[in-house]
């Protein structure tokens, strides 16, 4: 019991702390039905649909796909790397950091291979983190954060983006310039095989649950109708992709929030 005690905090850190903290602040406001209005429900759903959408298209092949589309034509050190960096950069404005470095880190190891140059692999993927914590901070959906700054302090779009988008644009041309360092080489990527995406029209009904996710993320859909829409069309694709949301994060901010 011990060994999964300690194997639990390893691997969810922050929630672990998160539960502490929730628990510590019991002490000082007694459990009560108030409880329920420290939650943001809001906050909760828009998340539990953004990671489903994600999972759909990354089981689709949407991600390899776009990457082997961008990559094959690549033809120096330079833009290899430019590529590799800015791939986790603008995904992560719409599928989240982590999403974006677990989908191009493993890629950017094989790709590397392929191409011969494993002695870049530490600096890209450091450059990779950087980026997708970076281009993250762009909209509202790129990482929980600033879903739930976004909707607690009611920011406008105007307002948002006039905040983020020059400190986005101050990073984009860093990471340009760090990426494209040293890499004037003529290289060539061979790929083993052609990257493909399967279910077109899975695709497409990921594409119409996105949509409709930002639009709740702008208030123009309910989170609650687009909650029920989202669970019951992913179940019914496949209902395994439920399974593939981070729960232990949701339930991490639910300890924040009673925080």
């Amino acid at each position: 019991m011990l060994t999964k005690i300690k194997a639990f905090i390893k691997k969810d850190t922050v929630l672990f702390i998160a539960a502490l903290c929730a628990v510590a602040t019991m002490f000082l406001v007694p459990p009560s039905a108030e409880y329920l209005h420290y939650i943001d429900f809001r906050v909760l759903c828009l998340l539990l649909c953004l990671m489903g959408v994600v999972a759909g298209f990354k089981s689709v092949g949407s991600f390899q796909w776009l990457t082997y589309q961008l990559l094959r034509r690549v033809k120096n050190g330079g833009l290899l790397g430019i590529c590799l960096v800015m791939l986790p950069f603008f995904s992560s404005m719409l599928v989240t950091n982590d999403v974006a470095l677990i989908t191009f880190v493993p890629f950017a190891i094989l790709v590397l291979e392929l191409a011969g140059r494993q002695e870049e692999l530490i600096r890209v993927v450091v450059l990779q983190t950087v980026a997708a914590n970076l281009g993250s901070m762009a909209t509202p959906v790129g990482n929980p954060q600033n879903l739930y700054l976004y909707a607690h302090y009611h920011l406008g779009g105007g307002e948002f983006f006039g905040l983020l988008l020059p400190l986005v644009a101050i990073s984009l041309l860093l990471l340009l310039g760090a990426a494209a360092w040293g890499g004037k080489e003529s290289i060539r990527v061979s790929f083993p095989e052609k990257a493909v995406m399967i279910g077109r029209k899975r695709l497409l009904a990921f594409g119409a649950l996105f949509v409709l996710c930002l639009l709740s993320v702008f208030h123009v859909v309910h989170y609650l109708l687009l909650t029920v829409v989202v669970v019951v069309v992913l179940g019914a694709i496949s209902p395994k992709l439920l399974r593939q949301v981070d729960y232990g994060l949701l339930v991490t901010f639910v300890f924040f929030f009673i925080f």
